[in-house]
């Protein structure tokens, strides 16, 4: 696999551009992710990019408190968050630190995997509430398969994706990606 900083920063781009191009009454839309419309899936998106810097530099969750959290976010806020992601994952050594998230101490690596399944499928989400193009770059989809794939059924369990959907067999990796994660393609 290509590394996981090269690998995030580019659904991070692909992400960008679907934000780039949602509209404000859009905004209220419903989005696959049952918790969140759009609105709701670009703070969690935003936020969850402004987190990254902070964590791999060594701070905890109480040590950051609700300054992130605590602020509302837009469509024009994604590219500056997504520039702060990727400096901080991209840095010499990144991916060795140890990170406090929320799930306990792991290395950043673990991190930015979870990240870049986040930002990608998110993104994914975003173009079919918005509808955009959902194709994924095939690229992408296979990274995330090598990211998912040792920690899938922990993934199925954390609640943070949907129930996983049953499809053919014979489904394109796109298709049976989304359909893991709960969502039909």
């Amino acid at each position: 696999m290509r590394a996981l900083a090269e690998v995030h920063r580019e659904a991070l781009a692909a992400t960008g551009r679907i934000v780039n191009d949602i509209s404000a009454s859009q905004l209220g839309a419903a989005t696959p992710c049952d918790d969140y419309d759009v609105a709701g899936l670009l703070q969690h998106l935003i936020s969850g990019n402004l987190w990254v810097a902070p964590l791999v530099d060594g701070k905890t969750i109480a040590d950051v408190g609700d300054a992130i959290d605590s602020k509302t976010y837009g469509p024009t806020d994604y590219d500056a968050s997504a520039t702060q992601a990727d400096a901080a994952f991209s840095q010499p050594g990144a991916m060795q630190k140890p990170v406090a998230v929320s799930y306990g101490p792991v290395p950043a690596e673990i991190y930015a995997g979870h990240r870049f399944i986040d930002v990608l499928i998110h993104g994914w989400d975003l173009a079919k509430a918005t509808d955009q193009d959902t194709r994924l770059d095939p690229e992408l989809v296979d990274a995330c398969w090598e990211v998912i794939t040792p920690q899938l059924d922990l993934l199925k369990g954390s609640g943070m994706f949907g129930s996983e959907i049953n499809v053919a067999d014979d489904a394109d990796p796109q298709t049976k990606l989304l359909a893991v994660l709960g969502r039909r393609g």
